[in-house]
């Protein structure tokens, strides 16, 4: 049996992007370490008009589509874990909060908590993130449970910033 990731090659658009870089590549929690490489980019973006910004992520979520489902078809695996450009919107759509609420990006609270949360609710897959996980495949099945674990996340992040004390 082939190894899915020998099939990857990084000169291919599809996978450098669905493999975050090659940062789904790490040996060790490769959806970590793409939400780690999302980080820069979001940096980026969160400088852009809140209209911008979401914008990108409607786009990066349509094109991740088919970025997931080129790379899992030529992977000949569904949802490989180095597949991790679902990470990166997810975490996007997370962070979304701190434009909204006109933080300032350099609110390293937020970003590290944003960060936790996300990752919590893409490990755990609380329901419908589990349902959607294991009914919906093809690149929109591998984009849709993390863009779901994204938007739960970005609530509980407004909210644990509200109770702490954070907006003010």
């Amino acid at each position: 049996m082939t190894n899915p990731i020998s099939l990857l090659s990084m000169k291919n658009p599809w996978h450098l992007l669905a493999t975050g870089f090659g940062s789904g590549l790490s040996p060790i929690v490769p959806g970590t370490m793409g939400t780690l490489a999302a980080i820069p980019l979001y940096l980026l973006l969160v400088q852009l008009p809140l209209s911008l910004y979401v914008v990108a992520i409607v786009i990066a979520g349509i094109i991740g589509v088919k970025i997931c489902q080129v790379t899992s078809d030529d992977m000949k695996v569904h949802d490989h874990g180095s597949i991790v450009w679902d990470e990166f919107v997810g975490f996007w759509i997370t962070m979304l909060v701190v434009p909204m609420l006109k933080i300032p990006a350099t609110e390293w609270k937020w970003l590290l908590t944003g960060f936790v949360l996300f990752r919590f609710f893409d490990m755990i897959k609380p329901w419908p993130i589990s349902w959607l996980d294991k009914r919906v495949h093809g690149g929109f099945g591998i984009m849709i449970d993390d863009m779901v674990a994204g938007a739960m996340a970005g609530i509980v992040l407004y909210f644990v910033g509200k109770y702490a004390g954070w907006l003010v």
